[in-house]
């Protein structure tokens, strides 16, 4: 008897929630859990684009992680008009402690982080994007992921930050001087929601 979660390939897991539908109840429920963390332990992040993008809704969240540990990464989804043809666009932001993988997951990568991907991180290079998190300068730099979206990953709070569009060109978002705030410390009362997005339910 174990009572991990496990996975056939890479062992014991923690647990992915995604909650059905998104609603502000829902939301400050999602909040509740995420900020109950460990005695002693950062709270993780959960990023939402604020402000909204005109056209734009929150259209999920998740979280990772059980009673036992807290929540070690979370996802929030939005979706919108692209910033370049105006069709429809999604965006997923996961902050995640290392060596979970979630956001490699929607990265469509490889491995637990995203680290053997961030060589021009590593060399120096300029970022390919800025975001304000929690009010500070962000830099995020471009992975190589699946050809249909795009991936963009940093740091924040210590912890990793990605930002995953689909289709790839939306991609573009990121680089319109994004502003996320850290739904754990500040919900705001102006969020509009939208049906669940496809890329967080695993239906697309």
């Amino acid at each position: 008897m174990n009572s991990d979660w496990r996975c056939d390939v890479d062992g014991p897991v923690l647990p992915l929630y995604v909650a059905e539908h998104i609603s502000a109840q829902i939301l400050e429920s999602a909040v509740a859990k995420v900020g109950a963390h460990r005695a002693g332990e950062p709270t993780t992040p959960l990023w939402a684009l604020w402000p909204l993008p005109p056209g734009w809704m929150v259209t999920g969240v998740g979280w990772v992680g059980d009673s036992r540990s807290g929540a070690r990464a979370t996802v929030l989804a939005c979706s919108g008009p692209a910033p370049i043809d105006r069709g429809p666009a999604d965006i997923v932001l996961v902050a995640e402690e290392p060596g979970i993988g979630l956001g490699a997951r929607f990265a469509g990568i490889p491995g637990p982080d995203p680290g053997p991907f961030l060589e021009d991180a590593r060399d120096g290079a300029p970022a390919h994007a800025k975001v304000r998190a929690a009010g500070w300068p962000t830099p995020l730099w471009s992975v190589k992921s699946a050809d249909d979206r795009s991936a963009y990953v940093g740091e924040a709070k210590g912890m990793w930050l990605y930002a995953v569009a689909w289709p790839a060109s939306a991609g573009y978002l990121v680089a319109e001087d994004l502003s996320l705030c850290n739904l754990v410390e500040s919900l705001p009362g102006e969020l509009v929601f939208g049906a669940p997005s496809p890329y967080l339910h695993g239906s697309a």
